[in-house]
């Protein structure tokens, strides 16, 4: 057993959020977007002049396994199955760690095999695309399934007051962490050789593996001190269905996460399409040459301050509440998708950025403590978060569909920005019917 409030325990969870977010800065928002968009478009480009037919730049094309697709829906159908995948792992991996206490090495598993598949991205090779969207796809269950056991250590390392602070801290040291990676990337790109943009993927997976060692030194992979048994995966699912069973009986859990599922949904959709909204919509015409530089300082501008709405959310939360508290914050994203539905200008566009890096960060960190504050005295803290893991994966592959769908039908990627208010407005009316009060604590 570990003593709650453990100060050196908290610091090394706290680094694994340093450790892990220059995947989700570097890879799945910045450099490597913008490096596969080019990477691919000047190979159809050249495909095309040298069979010397019409060249249509608005219609890009890749071949994947025989067949022609387009370069982002490939992307996002990677990055889709990625999510189903963790989906149906965590839970059924979850009971596992739960029954036999593996749960850092499950940790430490999917965080290198996250960091590796990030490092493989250095051979990405536009005439061997499937081996590299194989890449992306490990990249992204090895990140995200990484965090369903790191989340599950919060309620073990901390007692529930502190829960609200201790997440801001995790999401800002996250922040802050992968903006400096990303400089020191851009720097190398722009300074010195765009050749060099490939080395970025072997600094992201260095950086993941390097500092994620300072969480494994201090955190305890047996809490509990749970017995090997033989039959562990059998088990294992037993435990899962155990804690399914109390789950059903917690009113609150349900709510909440029913809450989580829609206004989750909409952040994500709005995180993973902004860039895309960005370069088809505000940098064009006589905006296009500012385009990459734009999108980065937006990025940039978004990291740091999200850093700043967890900790000042979290502090609101201590005042009024965390129910209270996402209230305000979900009811904010609303305005924030109907400035975007008209916004023109690239000024524009940082104004939205900043809107939104304000609240990304607040409403990510304190949904994620809340949670951690609504759960029963269990042993069974991965399990339980394998629940809150499933639901946000599934609301990203309904939201990014749902997104596509909406452009597919009215033609205008703009009414699919304006459409992901629905999930706010949704997720705001769910929250209303969250149980506040308490046995454990009285500002929930």
């Amino acid at each position: 057993m570990i003593k709650k409030g453990d100060k050196r325990i908290i610091r090394g969870w706290v680094f694994y959020d340093w450790a892990n977010s220059v995947y989700n800065l570097v890879i799945s928002s910045a450099i490597f977007p913008i490096f596969y968009e080019s990477l691919t478009r000047q190979a159809y480009l050249d495909k095309h002049l040298e069979l010397g037919g019409v060249v249509d730049s608005s219609a890009i094309t890749v071949e994947f396994f025989g067949v022609e697709i387009s370069p982002s829906v490939l992307m996002s159908y990677v990055l889709s199955a990625s999510f189903l995948v963790v989906a149906f792992l965590s839970p059924m991996l979850s009971g596992i760690a739960d029954f036999s206490g593996n749960k850092k090495k499950f940790m430490q598993f999917f965080c290198y095999l996250g960091a590796l598949s990030c490092i493989s991205l250095f051979f990405f090779d536009i005439h061997h695309i499937e081996i590299g969207m194989l890449s992306l796809f490990l990249a992204s269950i090895g990140f995200w399934n990484s965090l369903v056991f790191y989340n599950a250590y919060l309620p073990e390392i901390a007692e529930p007051k502190d829960h609200d602070k201790i997440s801001a801290r995790g999401f800002s040291m996250g922040y802050f962490g992968s903006m400096i990676l990303l400089v020191i990337c851009l720097a190398m790109i722009m300074f010195i050789d765009k050749s060099l943009t490939k080395y970025t993927f072997l600094l992201v997976g260095i950086w993941w593996i390097g500092f994620s060692q300072i969480t494994y030194r201090v955190l305890p992979n047996n809490v509990f001190e749970k017995k090997k048994e033989k039959g562990m995966i059998w088990k294992g699912f037993k435990e899962l269905k155990k804690v399914f069973q109390e789950f059903k009986k917690i009113k609150r859990l349900k709510r909440f996460l029913s809450a989580f599922f829609f206004f989750n949904t909409g952040v994500q959709t709005v995180m993973l399409m902004a860039v895309l909204y960005a370069k088809r919509e505000i940098f064009v015409g006589e905006y296009e040459e500012a385009g990459q530089t734009g999108l980065i300082v937006s990025i940039l501008l978004i990291q740091l301050l999200a850093a700043l709405g967890a900790f000042l959310l979290s502090r609101l939360s201590v005042k009024i509440g965390n129910i209270k508290s996402l209230l305000i914050v979900v009811a904010f994203w609303i305005p924030i998708c109907v400035y975007a539905y008209f916004l023109t200008t690239p000024v524009e566009f940082y104004v939205l950025a900043a809107c939104v890096g304000v609240v990304m960060g607040g409403v990510q960190s304190l949904a994620r403590s809340t949670y951690s504050k609504f759960l029963p005295e269990t042993t069974d803290h991965a399990s339980y978060f394998s629940f809150y893991d499933v639901t946000e994966k599934i609301g990203i592959v309904f939201g990014t569909f749902f997104f596509g769908f909406m452009e597919y039908i009215t033609g205008d990627i703009r009414a699919s920005i304006l459409s992901v208010m629905f999930f706010f407005i949704v997720g705001l009316i769910l929250l209303f019917f969250v149980p506040r009060n308490t046995e454990k604590l009285k500002s929930v």
